[in-house]
């Protein structure tokens, strides 16, 4: 007897604040749905909001998608950044706060738990981003992020103020 392959539902914070970010964003969006062995099942609205790290750059764009993927955590990890590439991003040393035309971080990977080098889940700075956490609520509010709580729970304290729903 064969088992059938397990779908395993993940989030993507997408975001960018460089050529054109609505453009970007809808454009990772939309190839999302595309990677091997994925299915684009939401994504949140788009939301601008001020840099975080250097204030001398523009405002990122920044939404949630959720999937529903066959793929392994590492494996989804480097389709991620494969697809952060074909959109241009060039990753330098340095970069970790600057400007970019595309940014696919993977969020949470049904309830695993994982720590290595490169890949943390569920993301640790899912509760202390706005812009994270107020597009996941969008398409997930009764999420439990594991280890760190239910998403509506968790977006009802968030500050909104420097957020806006595009």
């Amino acid at each position: 007897m064969t088992s059938r392959p397990v779908w395993i539902p993940a989030y993507i914070g997408v975001g960018s604040n460089l050529d054109d970010p609505e453009r970007q964003v809808r454009a990772a969006l939309a190839l999302l749905g595309e990677l091997a062995d994925c299915r684009l099942v939401a994504h949140s609205a788009l939301y601008r909001n001020p840099p975080m790290g250097p204030a001398d750059q523009p405002d990122y764009v920044n939404a949630v998608a959720g999937l529903l993927t066959l793929q392994a955590p590492d494996a989804l990890l480097r389709s991620l950044q494969a697809l952060e590439q074909r959109l241009g991003r060039v990753r330098e040393a340095g970069d970790r706060w600057g400007p970019r035309i595309i940014d696919l971080d993977l969020l949470v990977y049904g309830r695993l738990q994982h720590s290595v080098p490169g890949l943390n889940l569920p993301h640790p700075g899912i509760f202390e981003r706005n812009f994270v956490l107020l597009p996941l609520c969008d398409i997930a509010p009764a999420l439990e992020v594991p280890g760190q709580g239910i998403v509506a729970v968790m977006a009802a304290g968030a500050d909104r103020t420097a957020l806006q729903r595009l």
